[in-house]
């Protein structure tokens, strides 16, 4: 029989809203105490705790375990293949078309490095794979790095499995060249070929907390739908550190609602949403 729990109260709501604060720099607002209720519910069941202040307790007590649990819980994860593709239609033109260049006059090597930073499932990287092999000579190396804090859409993501009425949103004259349909057992859902998935490399990366000199620089970062859920100081913070670990020229990618104005950094504006780090050359 599951355990009786007590609803969420507003003083373990504010516990547990700090905590995602101070852990991934989401602002929870005071209406998302229901969803937070909702979504912790069931795992404070399992465990048969009878408190949600008992469950914070244990989160606490166990960073490497139970935390990840309900980070992977709290999170929201909603993405689709080539959202926002105006972006990718600039990808794909006059970004390509400049990286192109830049190889001719000896400025740049054949070789592109693109960050999903928030890549949730795998779409937006696997977007992005599928249109620089699209676009890019056959010569040249493409390299993706995919990162997300949740551990259960990085498994998705890697597993690159998705249900067949997703195949919609990518172009149909990628499908034969990019996509596996599902036999048997597999019937109704596609797999993303091997030629893509080659580019991608995936990570499990906290955008607050982590340091990522390590990483190298990169010629564009996706940063798209989660900045919004952060605080000014917050997200200053954490654009900032993308900023450094751009090329110079290099390209920022954010979502169509969120907005870099007043961040006082060194990026220009190329168009809404896509932002580019002066060049001194």
């Amino acid at each position: 029989m599951l355990a009786e729990v007590r609803p969420l109260t507003e003083p373990e709501f504010a516990r547990f809203r700090e905590l995602v604060e101070r852990e991934i720099g989401i602002h929870l607002s005071s209406v998302k105490q229901a969803l937070v209720n909702a979504r912790l519910l069931s795992r404070i069941r399992e465990l048969g705790l009878a408190t949600f202040n008992e469950y914070y307790e244990r989160v606490v007590a166990s960073p490497h375990d139970e935390l990840v649990r309900f980070i992977n819980a709290i999170c929201t994860n909603e993405t689709r293949f080539f959202r926002e593709p105006l972006q990718f239609d600039y990808l794909r033109g006059p970004l390509a078309a400049h990286w192109q260049r830049e190889a001719q006059a000896g400025r740049k090597g054949r070789r592109v490095r693109v960050w999903s930073s928030a890549c949730s499932s795998g779409e937006e990287p696997y977007t992005t794979s599928m249109v620089l092999l699209g676009c890019l000579p056959h010569e040249w190396s493409v390299e993706v790095l995919a990162s997300d804090i949740s551990t259960k859409v990085l498994e998705r993501a890697v597993a690159a499995v998705y249900p067949m009425e997703r195949l919609a949103e990518i172009p149909s004259d990628l499908h034969k060249s990019c996509l596996l349909r599902g036999m048997g057992a597999r019937a109704g859902s596609f797999r993303v070929g091997p030629n893509v998935r080659s580019n991608v490399r995936f990570q499990r990366e906290n955008l607050v907390t982590g340091e990522f000199g390590a990483f190298g620089r990169f010629d564009a970062i996706f940063c798209r739908n989660v900045l919004m859920y952060f605080k000014p100081e917050t997200r200053r913070h954490v654009v900032s550190k993308l900023v450094r670990q751009l090329n110079p020229g290099g390209h920022l990618f954010v979502g169509h609602s969120e907005s870099l104005h007043g961040l006082d950094l060194d990026l220009e504006t190329v168009a809404p949403t896509i932002y580019r780090v002066q060049d001194p050359r």
